[in-house]
């Protein structure tokens, strides 16, 4: 049995999503005369933390992976590391459309002056969030384990290297 694995595709997926919608939710924010808010400079804090944590908590499974660990991994710790990766991945993807959203609509106000401040931290936060997206992909990949050769089937095979049909 294979793991589910988190693709390219997938977090494309859902920064298209997300961002779609939250463009149309900001759009809407928008028409009743509301400014998009200015986002916390802790926000960008935030999701560059998480880029350390999530590269941090995957290290050592890709050093045991590598058989250049020091130390035993409790393989239940390994799954953990491989769960979070996703988990960040998909926060980033989800970060980045949200975030892409506002920019979105920012961008297209110009005109208003309280918007130019906002304009660079609300790009800042896209770009951080699509780096935590990253960082999951990269910490997923560390925490790959490949399987030996003699176990690449789930059964006995007959001389030509295929499986028995029952």
């Amino acid at each position: 049995m294979t793991r589910a694995q988190v693709s390219v595709g997938r977090l494309a997926s859902v920064a298209l999503v997300i961002g779609g919608l939250s463009t149309i939710l900001w759009l809407l924010w928008d028409r009743t005369g509301r400014l998009v808010p200015e986002p916390p400079w802790l926000a960008a804090a935030l999701v560059g933390l998480l880029i350390v944590v999530v590269l941090w908590v995957a290290w050592p499974v890709r050093a045991t992976a590598r058989g250049t660990a020091t130390r035993h991994l409790d393989p239940l710790r390994a799954a953990r590391a491989v769960v979070f990766a996703q988990a960040s991945a998909l926060t980033g993807a989800a970060l980045a459309g949200w975030y892409a959203g506002q920019l979105a609509v920012v961008a297209a106000n110009l005109d208003l002056v309280a918007y130019h401040g906002r304009l660079w931290r609300i790009a800042l936060l896209v770009v951080g969030s699509g780096l935590l997206a990253a960082a999951g992909l990269v910490a997923q990949s560390w925490c790959r384990v490949n399987r030996p050769k003699d176990e690449d089937h789930d059964g006995p095979t007959d001389d030509n290297g295929r499986r028995p049909v029952s």
